[in-house]
């Protein structure tokens, strides 16, 4: 017997149903069986079905299975992330305010009273400093708007 779901609200339950249907269609437009796809997955046809319905109760590893076995990949996505780049891809900002990005603040020590750069300003400064930029230790803002500034204003080829 299946195990007993906790409650949840209306919006995860159609989330798990949008879920479980885009497992389905996948299956179905490989053209797999349900058989197929549960043994595939390592669970019974029941699961499968259970999982296809978007139930609660089904198991995180059951998810996780079924998507391997279907060649899907199921991940964690961070929205207030993804606006951010989205923002940034549409175009580099016009100013780039140096307060907001540490190593480009660090780059800019030779111009006092700075504090402000236009986006072309800003990516200069990076390309010809790059060698004193710590790459590896840039925090996901500033590591988007070099990639913004590169795409909008470097053409999409960094000169690094």
């Amino acid at each position: 017997m299946p195990a007993q779901a906790p409650p949840i609200s209306e919006a995860l339950q159609l989330k798990l149903q949008a879920l479980g249907a885009r497992l389905r269609a996948r299956r179905e437009a490989l053209g797999i069986s349900a058989v197929a796809a549960a043994e595939a997955a390592g669970m019974s046809r029941t699961t499968l079905h259970r999982l296809e319905s978007g139930e609660p109760s089904v198991t995180m590893g059951a998810y996780l299975g079924a998507s391997q076995a279907l060649g899907l990949l199921l991940e964690l996505r961070d929205p207030e992330q993804e606006r951010r780049q989205a923002e940034l891809a549409q175009a580099a900002p016009e100013v780039v305010r140096l307060d907001r990005y540490p190593q480009l603040q660090r780059l800019a020590w030779q111009q006092p009273g700075i504090t402000e750069l236009t986006a072309r300003e800003a990516l200069a400064l990076y390309e010809r400093n790059w060698r004193h930029v710590d790459a590896a230790h840039l925090e996901p803002q500033e590591r988007e708007l070099v990639n913004a500034l590169v795409k909008t204003v470097g053409g999409g080829r960094p000169l690094v």
